[in-house]
């Protein structure tokens, strides 16, 4: 046990130095899950697991978010079935025996106040990689054939039988059979969730994996119901919504991630029709139908389902996405909450976002990785005095915990 663990961000006497909270510092209640502030870690793969097993790697990367002061931490791309992984060192949740390591993790979190959720996916065709970190692999897109005598590769399953590139296997046109398989894998992951005492689960929707390719023309040319018209394109990632939340009840937040744009123009060389492939507007489309079928936040981010896609990384480059999508939302006076993600790397930045009304929540990644205390550099930004875990209190005299006033 830790011990006692301040219920928010703030003692008696940081809320009597501060003139105004910041939204990024105020709570934010989604369903049964209250958030003690806007911070979000992103899920960010770590290829640190053996047979999809969480490790003690994983202990010490997670739970030091939750004693940075993090709100919420999002598990990495966990796949829900052995082939779903994008590289063998990437984390399960597809046999009971994994969620014991998990649970470790939740359960240390919740002793700093912190929620800590999951992002549930299938690598699709971009599955069977090496692990990125590894000389040489980070570039390489190179696909582990199924019979290598390390063991380390799989057969590669995908929409249509598309590889992401030249490298990469061609990935075997997925059978209904094959779809109804991963639905009901997606459905026994979110059993295991609850058993774990996740507090959000965030479906993969995006970066050209499972779900991201059966949304885009450029990478479903299936003829059945689930290709051809945007319906018959979205049907995979509304059964899995459904099938998950069969098990993860409405009052458990819900969540999917998704590339609001596909980054791919006429003047990029695509030659498929339509030219574009998936898009802004699509996302905006798709947001309305998510709500209806009970998804509470949407995640926007962009491209990695197309190798020709045109993408300049600059600091907020996805903002303008949940901007788009969060004012459609609010002409239809709906309900979806939506965050931002994306080179946001500073206090004000984060703050600005919120105060426009750009996004509800952010997602930060690298950011992160460079600082587990993100929080608390956040709050010296901002000239804000914060708690934190009372095991660290000691080191109050540091100028990163006081306010400059």
């Amino acid at each position: 046990m830790t011990g006692s663990v301040p219920k928010s961000n703030y003692s008696d006497a940081a809320e009597e130095e501060n003139n105004k909270i910041p939204i990024l510092f105020t709570p934010l209640k989604i369903k049964n899950m209250e958030l003690k502030n806007r911070f979000v870690v992103s899920p960010m793969c770590q290829y640190s697991s053996k047979d999809g097993y969480f490790n003690d790697f994983h202990f010490g990367h997670y739970t030091s978010f939750a004693k940075g002061g993090s709100g919420l931490i999002v598990i990495e791309a966990t796949g829900v079935v052995p082939e779903g992984r994008i590289t063998y060192g990437c984390t399960g949740l597809w046999k009971d025996s994994q969620i014991e390591g998990l649970k470790r993790i939740v359960d240390f979190s919740h002793e700093f106040e912190a929620k800590v959720g999951i992002q549930l996916a299938h690598a699709g065709r971009k599955a069977s990689n090496e692990v990125p970190y590894l000389d040489g692999a980070r570039n390489s897109h190179l696909t582990i054939p199924f019979d290598h005598p390390s063991g380390n590769g799989w057969k590669v399953y995908g929409a249509s039988p598309i590889p992401w590139n030249e490298v990469m296997a061609v990935p075997i046109e997925m059978t209904i059979q094959d779809i109804e398989n991963v639905i009901e894998s997606f459905k026994s992951a979110a059993v295991r969730c609850i058993k774990a005492g996740l507090d959000f689960i965030e479906i993969h929707g995006a970066h050209g994996y499972l779900i991201s390719s059966f949304l885009s023309t450029t990478s479903n040319k299936r003829t059945d119901s689930y290709g051809g018209s945007f319906e018959g394109r979205v049907k995979l990632l509304i059964e899995v919504v459904k099938a998950v939340r069969s098990v993860w009840t409405t009052e458990k937040p819900l969540a999917v991630r998704i590339s609001a744009d596909e980054c791919v123009r006429e003047a990029d060389g695509i030659t498929e029709s339509p030219l574009n492939g998936w898009g802004i507007n699509d996302s905006i489309k798709l947001a309305s139908i998510l709500e209806q079928y009970d998804v509470d936040l949407l995640d926007p981010s962009s491209g990695g389902n197309n190798k020709l896609q045109n993408i300049k990384p600059v600091p907020l480059y996805h903002v303008p996405y949940s901007s788009a999508i969060k004012n459609s939302i609010k002409e239809r006076s709906g309900k979806l909450l939506v965050s931002a993600v994306g080179l946001i790397d500073n206090a004000e930045n984060s703050e600005s976002i919120l105060q426009s009304g750009s996004a509800d929540l952010i997602f930060l990644g690298r950011p992160f990785l460079r600082n587990p205390f993100l929080p608390v550099e956040f709050a010296k930004q901002l000239n804000l005095k914060i708690d934190y875990a009372p095991q660290y209190q000691h080191a109050r005299n540091s100028s990163l915990l006081y306010s400059s006033k």
